[in-house]
């Protein structure tokens, strides 16, 4: 029999966690339940899940900050559970390197159902291996790397994900909805001020003066100029 798929749930709300716990073992997932953000850094090497939902508020280590921590050391999908609904909370989660949300209270079957489009969206996405290769720009998909100017860039999986898009598809004008669709996936339900902030992180991180741009096309999204 093939593995199964191992999801670690950190919630500080033992009932939330039992619960979620409860439909997803009869989903056919494997699950750890860590009530403290702090534990949920510590234990995450060991467990090595596939996916991690993660509750905003923690004790110790907050939502935001585990996130931060797991995307040093892993790109696998991260869902959000935020009982608070403000387009803040949201953006910033995703601007960490969350791969979706969910406000709670949620009904289990829609959980489930994000669940199983994140893991997807993540299996879908095998490296390539391939190189794009700009002036002073190495981007690698099967390494999840890119490299400006002689250094690696610290890119969270989504700002990589859209450096490569647009690497691969240059002097082509995407809209703003056209992008969450190719980077989040057409089943995410978000802001659209998603793509700007991570568009504005990409654009602080690449400063200097290159034969390429992330350039804004006034009233329609975005290119990659070359």
């Amino acid at each position: 029999m093939p593995p199964k798929t191992k999801i670690l749930i950190v919630d500080d709300d033992i009932h939330i966690a039992e619960l979620i716990t409860l439909y997803l073992n009869k989903e056919g997932y494997e699950t750890k339940e860590i009530y403290n953000g702090r534990q949920a850094v510590e234990s995450f090497p060991t467990y090595s899940p596939h996916l991690v939902l993660l509750d905003l508020m923690l004790p110790e280590m907050d939502g935001y900050q585990v996130c931060r921590e797991i995307r040093k050391m892993s790109a696998i999908p991260i869902i959000m559970l935020t009982a608070r609904g403000e387009t803040f909370d949201k953006v910033l989660g995703l601007e960490m390197g969350a791969d979706d949300y969910v406000v709670k209270p949620f009904d289990p079957k829609e959980l489930i159902a994000r669940i199983k489009a994140v893991l997807r969206r993540y299996e879908s996405k095998e490296p390539s291996g391939k190189i794009v290769v700009f002036p002073n720009l190495s981007i690698s998909q099967s390494t999840y790397s890119a490299t400006y100017h002689g250094k690696e860039l610290e890119l969270p999986p989504k700002e990589f994900e859209l450096l490569h898009f647009f690497a691969m598809h240059p002097n082509q004008v995407f809209t703003r909805e056209q992008l969450l669709d190719q980077i989040w996936g057409y089943d995410f339900v978000g802001d659209s001020r998603t793509v700007d902030v991570h568009i504005k992180r990409l654009r602080e991180k690449m400063t200097k003066d290159d034969s390429w741009a992330i350039k804004t096309v006034w009233g329609v999204g975005y290119k990659f100029e070359v």
